[in-house]
């Protein structure tokens, strides 16, 4: 009787440990599997510092904001650009898309903007991706007021959006250009003057 006991007792101990073991590390691969394609505020803030450097020193609390405001983002872009503007502006740019389920894609936008507005600047710039289905979803144009900014050291943000999917462009800079102003960004995949 002690035989059966035995032979029955270790098999099951062996199998009671391997799913508690298996359990244990059930929340990990869910969290993990939870994010689908979405990048934390850590990894984020980690992208944004080594991308500003120094002058990044306010961009912790602008993510942080638009982490509130609107979730995990599945993308963003790195780029600079270029704008101008006495009452009608324009705006140039280019960068790379980085996302986790499709890679890294080069982005270009450029866009008309109009209101009480002068002045130039040219700016590093960080624009977080929302509900971006697919990358071909994102070569279109986001409308937006910029002036609504978002400013902490230095460091604003703004937010332009298209049916479900919303950018929020993260910019640091020289110079200066003051006012508010409605427009919209045309993204492209090929650089162009054409900014309509």
């Amino acid at each position: 009787m002690q035989r059966i006991v035995n032979a029955v007792k270790f098999p099951l101990l062996r199998t009671f440990v391997a799913l508690m073991a298996a359990f244990s590390l059930m929340p990990a691969a869910f969290a993990q599997s939870n994010n689908g394609g979405q990048y934390t505020m850590q990894e984020i803030v980690d992208a944004g510092h080594g991308f500003f450097g120094s002058t990044s020193g306010g961009l912790a609390k602008v993510v942080e904001n638009a982490f509130s405001k609107y979730g995990l983002p599945n993308g963003y872009i790195l780029g600079q650009e270029g704008s101008g503007a006495f009452v009608a502006g324009l705006t140039y740019g280019e960068g790379d898309l980085y996302t986790k389920n499709a890679g890294q894609h080069n982005v270009f936008w450029q866009g008309p903007s109009l209101g009480l507005d002068w002045g130039g600047q040219g700016s590093r710039t960080m624009m977080l991706v929302y509900n971006l289905p697919a990358v071909p979803s994102l070569y279109k144009r986001f409308g937006g007021v910029s002036g609504s900014a978002y400013v902490v050291a230095g460091v604003g943000m703004t937010v332009l959006t298209d049916e479900n999917i919303v950018l929020v462009p993260i910019r640091t800079g020289l110079g200066a250009r003051l006012g508010i102003n409605v427009g919209y960004l045309k993204l492209t995949q090929q650089p162009t003057w054409n900014p309509f």
